[in-house]
């Protein structure tokens, strides 16, 4: 289906490459910024408070940068006319699958006539054809759809979905740009102020550190209560680590943690800095989600086992003997004087 075609009107933006549209919060930038900054070919524009600080930290893998520093406080219908007419000849806005990224694309897309492309794990523009081409994740990661629409397009893309290489050179090229983004009067929601969730229940996909349990942790014909009870474990000693808790679909499947705590190809795509694997054999279903942690560290009673091989660390012992002890440990360093 072609959406009407309403151009947008053009100024300041440089026309003919695709462009991330990122939205930061003091100075702070959402999950998977870096990831959304490479599928737009390097170029991105930073908006709301801190928006400069926020630029600089993109430069690692920039090509070109812009900010405007719009505020913490002007929601996504306050800033809509002026990225209505500075996006004019973008052919592919990407922003990030983030709360803020979720509420602006479609507004944008609607704003300028536009097909939007939500929840992509790809996206690129063929130049040759004319159009936007993308993956999009659906059904919580269980079918992948290929799409295509015309450009220009908008898109969100979800975090984790891609590894992000250095800009050439190491560096993006030269200062970030200022873009004087007017904020217009409007009847939106205004943010008040952003809230930390609590770190074991934050987003797998968004998670620097993330502690994973599988079918190790419960030995067979244990009652699923108490099954239930180790995965509550599981999660309490993420919440002291600041990490994200996880699980394989065997886990989800048994009902022992939520669904939407499942990694791997049907569940959540996760990049993290740290991945603790506790009683996790490693299938490719669970390791295919598992993108390019920096760090893993496998606790497994098998040596052999793929996750074990695969990772920084393994430590071979009762995956549950040793979360039972980091509990404890952790909980000793809580309450220290």
């Amino acid at each position: 289906m072609t959406p009407s075609s309403r151009p947008c009107a053009s100024r300041p933006l440089p026309a003919g490459q695709p462009l991330a549209v990122v939205q930061a919060h003091e100075g702070e930038l959402p999950a998977g910024a870096a990831e959304e900054l490479a599928e737009a070919r390097g170029r991105a524009l930073v908006l709301g408070s801190g928006a400069r600080d926020a630029a600089e930290a993109l430069r690692g893998v920039a090509v070109r940068s812009w900010y405007a520093p719009t505020g913490g406080r002007a929601g996504p219908g306050a800033v809509l006319p002026g990225l209505v007419d500075a996006l004019g000849e973008v052919p592919l806005v990407i922003c990030p699958a983030s709360p803020d990224g979720r509420d602006l694309a479609p507004r944008l897309a609607a704003a300028c006539g536009r097909a939007l492309l939500a929840g992509a794990i790809r996206v690129r523009l063929d130049d040759a054809r004319g159009v936007v081409a993308a993956e999009l994740e659906r059904w919580e990661g269980r079918v992948i759809v290929d799409a295509e629409a015309p450009a220009p397009a908008v898109a969100t893309l979800l975090p984790g979905a891609r590894t992000v290489a250095p800009a050439p050179g190491g560096v993006g090229a030269g200062e970030p740009v200022p873009v004087a983004l007017p904020v217009a009067p409007a009847h939106d929601a205004r943010s008040l102020g952003v809230a930390a969730a609590r770190p074991e229940a934050r987003e797998l996909g968004e998670a620097a550190r993330v502690v994973g349990g599988g079918a190790g942790l419960v030995p067979r014909g244990t009652a699923d209560s108490h099954a239930r009870r180790t995965f509550d474990l599981l999660a309490r000693v993420a919440a002291r680590l600041d990490a994200s808790a996880g699980a394989t679909r065997v886990a989800t499947d048994a009902g022992w943690i939520d669904p939407d705590r499942q990694i791997g190809i049907t569940g959540a795509m996760i990049g993290p800095e740290l991945y603790i694997a506790f009683g996790i054999s490693g299938a490719s279903q669970h390791t295919g989600g598992l993108g390019s942690p920096r760090h893993i560290i496998s606790v497994n009673t098998d040596p052999s086992c793929p996750m074990t091989r695969r990772a920084d660390l393994g430590l071979v012992t009762d995956a549950r003997a040793l979360l039972e002890a980091l509990d404890r440990r952790l909980a000793e360093e809580a309450h220290a004087p």
